[in-house]
């Protein structure tokens, strides 16, 4: 597409996006009665419109029926509780590319990232390390290293036992062929492989489907943080041959402020017995309040969940992610290229900024990183007083991230308008 600086060509492009009206699904913040810009989907979505009724009717719910809400379906509802978490499935399923039976909604992305680890690191005498990203987002890092803690005396210090593939220092981004080198340099030393989907800080996103082709051929478990590719890019776990997953649903999948999380288990491991911490709710469904010793899980990603689920949050995870399952990752991948490129054709004139996310669209998502770094805390500032929500990171970092759900190209027209005005160049 050729794009013009003008106001008129952003809204022609807004009159013929296919999916604009997805923006009316959506609470839009607003200051002093006008709406915001909002470029932080890749912190915290908005509010599906839907999302009151879906968590008044589990309220009303729990009101009529109590305890019989797990086994009673109530008037106006479509489900009981007890199997709540099999309404969001098929919806998951197909934003991540996998079988229903690999996908199930729970907890916490850190908390999930737990379990998983108990179940795929399985440190011995020599395979014993962990190859990941240098700079992964803080909380992946923290559990590596608890693992690596618990679970591995005397098998080397920490700093031994973690690998780090180190973004190259000429464009600050991590290559998929230092990661496959990496893998094939010390893959007789490796328990596992963890990382991160989609880079939080650049924005980059890895080749997940050959890097994981590259761990399968030198036998290799790998698993990834989709905190920031889930709802954004497209997925294909299940054929990809990933071996575990996990992900935030509060970000693309805009399920509310600390929203449930889940995980992918490739089929292939279903029937293995992993070892795995254990809790009642994964136990076999069929036979959960028979109340007996012995675990028996439940078939499939099933078997890793631990408690009672929290139904309000699922209700909102579920209304969600039908918003987004409607759409298609699809169009909405068709349109995020389009306001990205926009985005990035309107920073392209100011010499000031440095865009530090890939220019090639196969390798970012909706997020363009900025660096600016004589300006950037005072630019930031002045984006958020134009009513331009964006996202800061230390030291010079501005994190801009339109979603094609409820972002529209007007909305990227103010921020290359808001540029001109703060360099002067109106």
């Amino acid at each position: 597409m050729t794009y013009e600086t003008s106001l008129t060509f952003a809204r022609q492009l807004d009159q013929n996006d296919p999916l604009r009206l997805f923006r009316d699904r959506f609470h839009i913040p607003q200051r002093d009665g006008q709406p915001l810009t909002y470029l932080c989907g890749n912190s915290l979505g908005l509010q599906p419109t839907t999302a009151r009724a879906a968590l008044e009717q589990e309220l009303t719910t729990w009101q009529n029926l109590g305890v019989e809400g797990w086994f009673e379906v109530p008037e106006g509802a479509e489900h009981t509780w007890l199997g709540y978490h099999n309404t969001c499935k098929e919806a998951l399923a197909q934003i991540v590319g996998a079988d229903r039976g690999e996908v199930c909604p729970m907890n916490a992305l850190t908390v999930n990232l737990h379990l998983l680890l108990a179940s795929f690191y399985q440190p011995t005498g020599r395979k014993y390390k962990i190859l990941t990203i240098k700079g992964d987002f803080p909380s992946d890092q923290y559990a590596l290293e608890t693992h690596v803690k618990l679970r591995n005396p005397g098998m080397g210090s920490l700093v031994d036992a973690i690998i780090e593939v180190a973004p190259r220092p000429d464009d600050h981004l991590i290559h998929t062929t230092d990661i496959q080198a990496a893998i094939a340099e010390h893959a007789d030393e490796l328990a596992v492989i963890w990382m991160s989907g989609l880079n939080y800080y650049t924005g980059q996103v890895y080749n997940m489907a050959a890097i994981a082709e590259t761990a399968r051929r030198h036998c290799v478990s790998i698993g990834f943080d989709l905190a920031h590719a889930i709802g954004n890019v497209p997925l294909r776990l299940h054929d990809w041959g990933v071996d575990f997953a996990t992900w935030c649903s509060y970000k693309y999948l805009n399920g509310g402020p600390g929203a449930v999380s889940g995980v992918f288990i490739h089929q292939k491991h279903h029937e293995q017995n992993l070892p795995r911490l254990a809790g009642w709710w994964g136990y076999r469904e069929d036979r959960r309040f028979e109340m007996t010793p012995g675990f028996l899980p439940a078939p499939g990603a099933d078997g890793w969940q631990l408690s009672t689920p929290n139904i309000p949050a699922l209700a909102l995870h579920r209304a969600s992610l039908a918003i987004t399952a409607e759409a298609g990752m699809t169009a909405l991948r068709q349109k995020s290229e389009l306001l990205t490129s926009y985005l990035e054709y309107l920073l392209g004139g100011f010499g000031e900024v440095q865009i530090l996310t890939p220019d090639d669209p196969n390798q970012r998502g909706c997020q363009l990183s900025l660096l600016v770094r004589k300006q950037g805390k005072a630019l930031f500032r002045f984006l958020t007083e134009q009513g331009i929500i964006g996202d800061w990171r230390e030291p010079d970092c501005i994190r801009l991230a339109p979603a094609p759900l409820y972002n529209t190209f007007e909305d990227v027209w103010r921020v290359g308008d808001a540029l001109s005005r703060f360099f002067g160049q109106a």
